[in-house]
């Protein structure tokens, strides 16, 4: 198991949820959520990562930072993860916190151009806490359909959310989408989607 640094075992912390609540208020439609995603969430999220797999894991929108721990729990090693945020309070609190883990400030929304000359080639899986139901339909769709292409047919793009439909249905012939159980000790209760590119 990754080793997490003692600052990173403090992203539950209520210093956190401070964090959190006042880049909601400030920015309801970036961040997306009052407080950070909880730790049954987070590990059933990171469960869908091979942590054996040498290939990049693309994390967007991690915040404080509770999925990238849930990652280096996992096992997936830091210099592996490659965490896009948009934020530049959260940047700087994620680089003090995961060292070897590489922070990119940029926006998730635009992938390919975020992490041209960063990160080439297939990657492992994308696992992202983006508020996706903020944004325009065919702005979730053109986020995924990116994201799968750069993936291996079969690897996972890991989305959490708290509806009852899928941010984005599935496509027949192009990617599927399934989900879990509800994750009820999260708050407020969340499940987990994951969709799949087709051969």
């Amino acid at each position: 198991m990754a080793s997490v640094s003692k600052q990173a075992l403090k992203t539950g912390s209520f210093a956190d949820q401070v964090r959190f609540l006042r880049n909601w208020a400030a920015k309801p439609l970036t961040t997306g959520a009052v407080s950070p995603s909880g730790r049954a969430l987070t590990k059933l999220m990171a469960s869908f990562v091979d942590p054996t797999d040498d290939r990049p894991v693309i994390e967007l929108g991690p915040g404080t930072g509770v999925v990238t721990e849930a990652l280096l729990e996992r096992g997936v090693a830091p210099k592996r993860i490659f965490s896009i945020e948009y934020n530049p309070d959260f940047c700087k609190l994620l680089e003090d916190r995961f060292k070897g883990v590489r922070i990119v400030q940029g926006d998730a929304y635009t992938l390919n151009a975020t992490l041209k000359g960063i990160v080439e080639g297939d990657v492992n899986a994308v696992i992202s806490s983006l508020p996706l139901f903020t944004r325009p339909p065919e702005t979730r769709r053109a986020l995924i359909v990116e994201a799968l292409a750069r993936m291996p047919v079969g690897r996972p793009f890991i989305q959490f959310s708290y509806a009852l439909v899928p941010p984005v249905p599935a496509e027949a012939g192009r990617f599927t989408v399934e989900h879990t159980h509800w994750v009820i000790r999260n708050l407020p209760p969340a499940r987990v989607w994951l969709y799949r590119r087709v051969a």
